[in-house]
């Protein structure tokens, strides 16, 4: 009989730009999962990839001047070479460009429309580019959208739609029948009271007002729709086909987890589920959202300027200490956080004086007293069963708390384990023992015992730290270094030679480390701004040519400043009521550090009057005041140089 299968994917990452090392605890976590079944004997299969198609990547394209293809070929090898370093041991890399990919993503929509489960409307909405959703004016928060905060849009479009409402009772059904089936149990009640109780709306599966998508085979102003097109990425990486279904998809799927950030969760539980209903095909086991990682106390975004890569922190603390600590610190529910102070503590405490000084000590004292060669003595006392019963008890400890996917839980479980062998290390004295020839026997039976817990250790780390574990059980030159093999004490052969002591964590001075990172996030910082001057100033140098009849729609004209007030809460707005003509107009401009509401009263501006309205911060602004601003970041106020009357038209 073969092995047990178990299929694990990531989220496929988005190509918009480089993952931080908040989206990278994802597949490491997802590795720690893959690594552990295996270790445990399963045939495992492990999916990760990327998600390259949406409005975002063509705008990011348009913005760079190159094809949506080139970007994200970049993107995609950046986020590769990244889940590399970090050591992930996935068995496929899918790309939503792949061939196979699109051409099982068209057949997958084709079949939903003929059987009516997909039908063509209109869409009126407020859409989210970054996110790629549309939503109603009652789901948007302080008019933004619910998701990242950032500003939506209004937009209309012919757009094809699926029938969720079609399916609701059969996945509410499911999800009754699998209490499992979403975890943590916070994120099921979440999924069930927040959007399946309410009523599901019918999703839009398709966009026409962009073309970087893959297109609708039997309409082809439509590009398919993210969420038809990435999520199926699952089941076309295994071969599935309307038409036929591959050996993979026939050995691995139903997949026995997705791993997905929480932010992400109703599309993969509410969405995926439902779209595989249609199709006719098994759902997926489980479905675990895991909090996210913040740069203490705050999401990790770019224009916070608090982003934390992956590659960076490797080159500072090693892949092994970042695969510990992003494990480690994130809890099972609750979000968890990283900053350079947390993590040196963490290494400090954990890797070098904990388990760093464990292995180092009791391999160099098996060199300095034996030669490395470990005996079996059997001079055994009382304190030696407990330590045995201690450390097996602590292995299935930590497989029942992986089986549940608790990696934090499961690496505080192993440090125990490593203190309580440096305990036992001043409990037996060993450097004591060794000065009288009469406790050798002694001696030897406490070293094996130690190198014996030192082995589990380095079975145990093998799904979190894979090249510790393999230095671990090198220094003590085991040969037993399975699963299996940690039913108990004993198995490391009386004759066995340690090798050389070879430190695993070397301390960290902190002052030191934090002052070294402060000046290359500095330098890193004036290079991008360089660049980004760089950038913007070769955008003005030449900017894409438009004709007289685009600019004829842009409506400019004179105003007077009546009023200004500074708006409430934020530090950079203004509130003006200009007149323009024989109207007063409500504009909102973000001039407060440059101009101040004395300033304003009396100026004459020049103002872009067929804006759309927008509330910011809350205040209603009609339209836009014109300012030019340097390389210095010197601003200021496009004017007339003559005292021409408010309503007088710029043309």
């Amino acid at each position: 009989m073969g092995k047990e299968k178990f299929y694990i994917t990531s989220a496929i990452a988005y190509t918009s730009r480089k993952p931080h090392i908040g989206n990278t605890y994802e597949i490491v976590l997802t590795d720690a999962i893959a690594r552990f079944k295996r270790l445990m004997g399963y045939d495992v299969f492990f999916l990760t990839g990327t998600d390259e198609h949406g409005q975002k990547i063509e705008e990011i394209a348009k913005n760079e001047n190159i094809s949506c293809k080139q970007h994200v070929d970049k993107i995609s090898g950046e986020i590769r070479d990244i889940w590399n370093l970090m050591n992930a041991s996935y068995d496929k890399f899918i790309r939503t460009t792949d061939d196979y990919h699109e051409k099982a993503v068209q057949k997958i929509f084709k079949k939903l429309y003929d059987q009516g489960d997909i039908y063509k409307g209109k869409y009126e909405g407020m859409y989210c580019v970054p996110c790629e959703t549309f939503y109603t004016q009652s789901q948007l928060v302080d008019g933004k959208c619910p998701d990242c905060g950032r500003e939506v849009a209004a937009a209309e479009e012919e757009a094809y739609f699926f029938k969720m409402s079609k399916y609701q009772d059969a996945l509410m059904k499911h999800i009754e029948e699998h209490p499992d089936f979403i975890c943590p149990e916070s994120r099921r009640k979440e999924m069930v009271n927040n959007f399946l109780k309410p009523g599901l709306q019918d999703l839009c599966v398709s966009r026409s007002s962009f073309k970087w998508g893959i297109p609708v085979t039997f309409d082809e102003k439509h590009v398919i729709y993210v969420w038809i097109d990435a999520l199926s990425n699952y089941i076309t990486a295994l071969g599935y086909d309307v038409d036929k279904k591959g050996d993979l998809y026939k050995k691995y799927w139903p997949a026995d987890v997705h791993i997905i950030g929480k932010d992400i969760l109703r599309f993969h539980t509410i969405y995926w589920p439902i779209i595989l209903m249609a199709l006719g095909e098994p759902l997926p086991k489980k479905v675990f959202g895991h909090p996210w990682l913040l740069n203490g106390t705050s999401k990790m975004s770019k224009s916070l300027g608090n982003v934390i890569y992956a590659d960076d922190l490797v080159r500072h603390f090693g892949v092994d200490a970042i695969r510990y600590y992003v494990l480690r610190e994130m809890p099972y529910a609750q979000d968890g956080t990283i900053t350079y102070e947390t993590i040196i503590a963490r290494y400090n405490a954990d890797l070098a004086n904990t388990l760093g000084n464990l292995v180092n000590r009791t391999v160099a004292m098996s060199n300095k007293y034996f030669d490395g060669i470990i005996t079996n003595s059997g001079a055994a006392e009382k304190i030696d069963d407990e330590l045995k019963e201690f450390v097996v008890k602590t292995k299935d400890e930590v497989i029942d708390k992986m089986n549940e996917f608790r990696a934090a839980d499961s690496l505080e479980l192993i440090i125990s384990m490593a203190r309580r062998l440096n305990k036992y290390i001043d409990e037996t004295t060993p450097w004591a023992l060794a000065k009288d020839v009469n406790n050798f026997a002694r001696l030897q039976e406490v070293l094996y015992n130690l190198l014996e817990g030192i082995r589990f250790l380095g079975v145990l780390l093998k799904p979190f730290m894979p090249e510790t574990s393999e230095s671990i059980l090198s220094q003590i030159n085991s040969e037993f270094n399975t699963i299996d093999t940690l039913d108990k004490f004993g198995y490391i052969k009386s004759g066995t030679v340690t090798k050389n002591a070879s430190p695993l964590f070397a301390r960290i001075d902190e002052a030191k480390k934090l002052e070294e990172i402060e000046k290359e996030v500095a330098e890193a910082q004036k290079k991008a701004k360089k660049e980004e001057k760089k950038s913007d100033s070769k955008k003005e140098d030449a900017p894409a040519e438009i004709s007289i009849d685009d600019f004829a729609k842009i409506n400019l004209k004179v105003g007077k400043v009546l009023e200004c007030k500074r708006v409430e809460g934020a530090d950079k707005l203004l509130v003006s009521q200009i007149k323009i003509g024989d109207e007063v107009r409500q504009i909102v401009s973000g001039i407060a550090k440059y101009y101040s509401p004395e300033d304003m009263v009396g100026k004459k501006v020049v103002v872009v009057t067929n804006l759309k309205p927008v509330k910011l911060r809350g205040v209603l602004s009609q339209g836009m005041i014109l300012a030019a601003a340097d390389e210095n970041e010197n601003l200021s106020l496009v004017a007339p140089d003559k005292d021409l009357s408010d309503g007088s038209k710029v043309q």
